[in-house]
């Protein structure tokens, strides 16, 4: 569907995190595959804090995950419902007090967002639809972005084809019975 995706490759070895990382470009941000809260991750600078950081994920899971750093952007979310008919709503979008960097589960989160432009939110909604659609998820899903604060660069960061932590709060925030 064209939408923008983090650079990033996944990485058995010590050795083939460092290739990675060496390809995309230092810094990269690193993380432990299937592990939940943050689990084994880490910004590297350089192939020593790489490797370290390889070492560490690798203890926890088979695989890393070697992405561009976007550390410092701005963190939005977007609550999205579809139904069978393709009817989609957004029923609210968040914000992260903090940029990227800070753990979701570390941070502030507001709910609507407050320092996006009308275009960055409008660009940002009928994404958050169209990926909604292509993936065919009926229902609840929350999509979230990384999105450059100084330019309207953005990256989907994740699509959760379910009910998250902060669907709880979108209800909440809302009134809408999401969670």
């Amino acid at each position: 569907i064209k939408e923008k995706i983090a650079v990033g490759s996944p990485a058995a070895t010590i050795e083939e995190a460092v290739e990675a990382a060496a390809k995309i470009g230092y810094p990269v941000i690193m993380r432990a595959a299937f592990a939940l809260g943050g689990l084994g991750s880490g910004f590297a600078h350089d192939e020593v804090s790489c490797r370290e950081l390889a070492e560490k994920a690798l203890a926890c899971s088979s695989q890393v995950l070697v992405e561009r750093s976007m550390k410092g952007w701005k963190e939005i979310e977007y609550e999205v419902v579809r139904d069978a008919a393709d009817n989609c709503i957004t029923v609210c979008n968040m914000e992260n007090f903090d940029p990227l960097g800070i753990h979701t589960g570390d941070s502030i989160v507001v709910a609507p967002s407050q320092t996006l432009s009308n275009a960055e939110y409008m660009k940002l909604r009928s994404v958050a639809i169209k990926v909604a659609r292509h993936l065919g998820i009926v229902g609840e899903c929350n999509i979230q972005y990384a999105l450059n604060p100084d330019s309207e660069e953005y990256c989907i960061i994740e699509v959760n084809a379910r009910l998250s932590r902060s669907s709880a709060l979108a209800s909440k925030a809302t009134g809408y019975p999401l969670a």
